[in-house]
């Protein structure tokens, strides 16, 4: 099955977050294990993850960890996510290379989306926004020049956004 989510794309951690969206009501992709191999499957994390409950629960609490983080600043439960799972730096005939150790495979999809929030957030915080229309969820990792998206996509919300302030001006 395709992934019916409206915003694809973005980094693991905000596409973690964006399995939940507003169309005809709340969605969430998370809510059944077979929306969890939809997400699997379109983060390319499939071959290295089962699509089973106790996956999906892990899932889900790194994604509560990770919204956490950006609406409420608080990292208690990202730390907590993290705590399961570390990268092992060491030397190969390749050069350096960095190894994700997660003992646990049920938190590897979860410990990765939360790893990759400290990127996102090491490289540039003020980039990593949610969706500026007033009925959306959605968030994104702004990579416009000049750092001023405002919409998860300008072809739906910021349409939307811009026909309502039009036909406003008209009323």
């Amino acid at each position: 099955m395709p992934d019916p989510r409206p915003h694809l794309g973005e980094p693991l951690a905000l596409d973690l977050l964006n399995t939940r969206w507003i169309e005809n009501g709340p969605q969430d992709l998370l809510t059944d294990v077979a929306g969890l191999g939809i997400w699997l499957t379109s983060a390319g994390l499939a071959e290295r993850a089962k699509a089973d409950e106790p996956t999906r629960q892990a899932v889900l609490t790194a994604r509560t960890a990770i919204y956490d983080v950006l609406k409420h600043t608080s990292h208690t439960a990202l730390n907590e996510v993290l705590d399961l799972g570390r990268i092992r730096r060491t030397l190969t005939d390749t050069g350096p290379a960095d190894i994700v150790d997660v003992p646990e495979a049920t938190w590897l999809p979860g410990w990765l989306a939360a790893d990759n929030l400290l990127r996102l957030l090491a490289e540039a915080p003020d980039r990593i926004r949610q969706c500026a229309h007033p009925d959306c969820v959605l968030f994104f990792y702004d990579t416009s020049k000049n750092g001023t998206r405002r919409w998860h996509s300008m072809a739906t919300c910021g349409n939307r956004t811009k026909a309502a302030r039009h036909y406003a001006k008209r009323v």
